[in-house]
């Protein structure tokens, strides 16, 4: 494609680029036809008279439209005061460090840009470069928070169009830090599309529904973010204890999930989304766990049952929030860790970014639950027929457990146990 030359952000009215069709990467056949796949519907005049849509054809965080200069006034002057303090200990007491480094030391070379899958399949549009909002962030950082010179790092207008706009490019973004990956340096531009959305929630009320109401306030109030509250999921931890027995021919004692065990060696986390939609894998932890004869247990507490935090994706109170569920759980239950299960930003959340926030007693040990899966395939209590996996097998290293935290080679060990040799080979 030819890329569009982007206007300045603070500037024009109307989408900065549109988006065409033509110009994003084919699917693989028979998907290949960029003609014929379904284009994106116009947004309604309904749509654009409530809110901003001025950065592309569509939206994603529902920013209202501000009702006077004076409104637009006060939104810059409140995202301003949450971008200095996004550069205080006293406030940014999660990512003060990295975002420093981020936003001083990039070089501008732009070899994070190709990493970048949302800038690849547009096109290479670029106002999806990951370096892209991220620059303008810098050039309103250095002129109103360093108050250095605009002719060494570059100029931009701060009004509403540029703040509207950073706001909602911040959500085309999914976190995946494979630019950070990249960089010879470790510039984290994920970490900066992050601190929009925190400064954007936390400073001026601005969120998506899906993260925010539907999201962390929901587990927060009634406990999963599914709308699952604790008899909902014991209820349903019940039928998969009988219909993981009932498909492995097991005694049902095998296959019993214990709930509220106190001075349990383990507090399994799952995320709640497991026990709605893939109740096989909370069968299976059961069925390991017991028969590698495990000390562990579940929790019925507020939010402990569900390792989902969404507050990781956007706002750090709402993360704490979280966590302290989590962790004051742990306390009462008197247990000896944490061990999360399936989900990758629960982890995150968990353990690195946990790290940060919770101390003294609240400070439960905290780990993945891949070590402990390959300390049971190696243990020898757990006869393993490995024919049965006689097929060509490979891993998929999700991004938050295994380029953010670094476990990479306990599920391959555990792999080695239980496939035959030369049967598994890395994804390429």
């Amino acid at each position: 494609m030819n890329a569009p030359l982007i206007r300045d952000i603070s500037k024009g009215d109307g989408p900065l680029v549109h988006i065409v069709n033509e110009d994003q990467v084919p699917l693989p056949p028979p998907f290949d036809k960029l003609e014929d796949e379904p284009r994106i519907p116009p947004l309604s005049d309904q749509v654009k008279q409530r809110f901003e849509c001025n950065l592309d054809d569509t939206i994603v965080v529902n920013i209202p439209k501000a009702k006077s200069p004076a409104e637009e006034e006060e939104l810059v002057n409140k995202f301003l005061s949450g971008l200095r303090k996004s550069f205080t200990k006293e406030n940014n007491w999660t990512f003060l460090m990295p975002l420093v480094m981020s936003m001083e030391h990039c070089a501008r070379c732009q070899t994070c840009n190709d990493a970048c899958h949302i800038y690849e399949e547009s096109g290479k549009n670029p106002l999806y470069r990951p370096t892209y909002r991220s620059e303008v962030l810098r050039r309103i950082y250095y002129k109103y928070v360093k108050e250095e010179s605009t002719w060494v790092h570059g100029d931009v207008d701060l009004n509403w169009k540029t703040v509207s706009r950073l706001i909602e490019l911040a959500y085309r973004c999914n976190l995946c830090r494979r630019c950070a990956q990249t960089c010879p340096i470790g510039a984290d531009n994920a970490l900066i599309a992050r601190e929009l959305r925190k400064i954007a929630s936390q400073e001026m009320g601005i969120f998506t529904r899906e993260l925010h109401q539907d999201g962390s306030e929901l587990q927060l109030t009634v406990g999963s973010s599914t709308g699952m509250n604790s008899l909902v999921v014991k209820d349903n931890v019940e039928f998969i204890e009988e219909d993981t027995a009932d498909l492995t021919g097991l005694d049902p004692e095998k296959t019993k999930i214990p709930w509220d065990k106190q001075g349990a060696e383990i507090l399994l986390i799952h995320n709640a989304g497991e026990i709605m939609a893939w109740p096989e894998n909370v069968g299976s932890f059961a069925t390991l766990f017991n028969a590698a004869g495990l000390d562990w247990t579940l929790s019925s507490d507020l939010a402990a049952y569900d390792g989902i935090n969404y507050g990781v994706f956007y706002d750090d109170m709402q993360t704490a929030r979280t966590l302290l569920l989590h962790a004051e759980a742990a306390r009462r239950l008197k247990v000896k860790k944490i061990v999360l299960g399936e989900c990758g930003h629960a982890h995150k959340a968990l353990t690195i970014i946990g790290d940060k926030i919770l101390t003294g007693d609240m400070n439960t040990p905290r780990e993945s639950c891949m070590p402990i899966l390959r300390d049971i395939a190696k243990s020898g209590k757990i006869k393993w027929d490995k024919s049965r996996n006689d097929f060509p097998v490979t891993l998929h290293d999700p991004c938050n457990l295994v380029r953010l935290m670094g476990v990479n080679a306990p599920q391959r060990e555990a792999l080695k146990e239980v496939v035959p040799e030369n049967r598994f080979s890395e994804m390429t």
